[in-house]
């Protein structure tokens, strides 16, 4: 029951050249850039990757997209990674462009077992009548667009059907795990890694606290063990190393004196 690995490097030691992964994140929440590191490092490429977005400020994801790893991305949010979009529209990237909310649903569907599933997102536009450019020819022709996708008629809504998404390895980032790698995430970094996690047939965590069997009461486990087969746990550095993707403060107001 012990599913702790010593080093990242170990943990993602066999994943293959063009595996499928569903990596957990948002933007720079709750990604986990440990465990990506370490696929960089191992040269693993012709990667398809299944993520609300391919990273950012060469974090995350933009590390293996920036040196050619990625193939293919199942996503929802390109953002203001330019580079992502240079290699979309330069024909070097595959990339299906699908709803914030049937992406996370395909992904919890995939886990829970269930195939597929009817939706009204994206009923009447190319997400369903098909068209929308995976792959364009380097020349601003489309070389590969979606298919359309069958709709059926429920008590006079029309839905789309969309199928459940299964990858050959999860990535994910938790806060705290324990070594039968029960997880918890904390606030915003609980975004798709739950559904991420789900998704992998093979689940690798990278943990910030690790936690012996019993150190998490049962109620606040977010996503149980039964979901995970590899923790790693980080360095105190490797766990403080949170970047801010959109930096703002506010002015503070000016001094003046104080009436009534």
């Amino acid at each position: 029951m012990d599913k702790v690995v010593a080093t990242a490097l170990e943990a993602v030691a066999d994943v293959p050249e063009g595996a499928s992964l569903a990596v957990g994140g948002f933007g720079l929440s709750g990604v986990p850039n440990v465990l990506i590191e370490a696929l960089y490092e191992r040269g693993v490429g012709g990667l398809g990757v299944v993520s609300n977005n391919c990273g950012a400020m060469e974090s995350g994801l933009a590390v293996l997209l920036s040196a050619g790893r990625i193939a293919r991305v199942t996503g929802s949010y390109i953002g203001a990674n330019k580079e992502f979009a240079r290699q979309y529209l330069a024909g070097e990237l595959e990339v299906e462009m699908i709803p914030q909310g049937t992406l996370a649903e395909r992904l919890r569907a995939g886990g829970a077992g269930i195939p597929a599933f009817y939706t009204p997102a994206g009923v009447g536009t190319q997400v369903a009548d098909g068209g929308l450019p995976w792959r364009y020819d380097g020349s601003g022709g489309v070389a590969l667009a979606s298919p359309a996708k069958e709709v059926r008629e429920f008590d006079g809504t029309e839905y789309v059907l969309e199928y459940g998404i299964r990858t050959d390895f999860a990535l994910v980032r938790a806060a705290k795990g324990d070594r039968h790698g029960n997880l918890v995430f904390s606030r915003s970094a609980r975004n798709f890694n739950p559904l991420a996690a789900m998704a992998g047939r093979v689940t690798i965590a990278e943990v910030e606290e690790l936690v012996e069997p019993g150190g998490i009461d049962p109620d606040a486990v977010h996503l149980p063990g039964i979901f995970v087969q590899r923790v790693v746990a980080l360095t105190s550095k490797q766990a403080a190393d949170k970047k801010i993707e959109q930096r703002t403060v506010s002015v503070p107001a000016p001094r003046g004196p104080v009436s009534g």
